[in-house]
C-alpha cells in the first residue's frame, strides 16, 4: 500500500514557492513581449482604437491572451503571498 504524506514539509513549500516565483517571472516576461507585439501590430496597421472595425485581428487576439496571462499572474501572486 502506498502511503501519501498529508503534511507538506517546509522544504516542499519553499520549493513550490520558488517554482511559482519562476513561473511568475516567465509569465510577466511573456506578457511584456505580447504587449510589444501588440504595439508593433497597431503601428503597422496605423489603428490604435480597439473599437475601430479596422483594428487588426492579431492585435485583438494578443490583447485577449495578455489579459488572460494577467489573470493567471494575479492568481499565482495570491498563492505565493497566501
Amino acid at each position: 500500500m502506498n502511503m501519501h504524506h498529508r503534511f507538506e514539509t517546509a522544504r516542499g513549500r519553499a520549493g513550490r514557492a520558488s517554482t511559482i516565483s519562476n513561473m511568475l517571472s516567465d509569465l510577466v516576461s511573456a506578457c511584456q513581449q505580447i504587449e510589444a507585439d501588440i504595439a508593433t501590430e497597431e503601428a503597422r496597421a496605423g489603428v490604435y482604437d480597439r473599437s475601430d472595425a479596422r483594428y487588426p485581428s492579431l492585435a485583438r487576439s494578443l490583447n485577449e491572451r495578455c489579459a488572460n496571462l494577467k489573470g493567471t499572474i494575479a492568481t499565482l501572486e495570491k498563492r505565493v503571498i497566501g
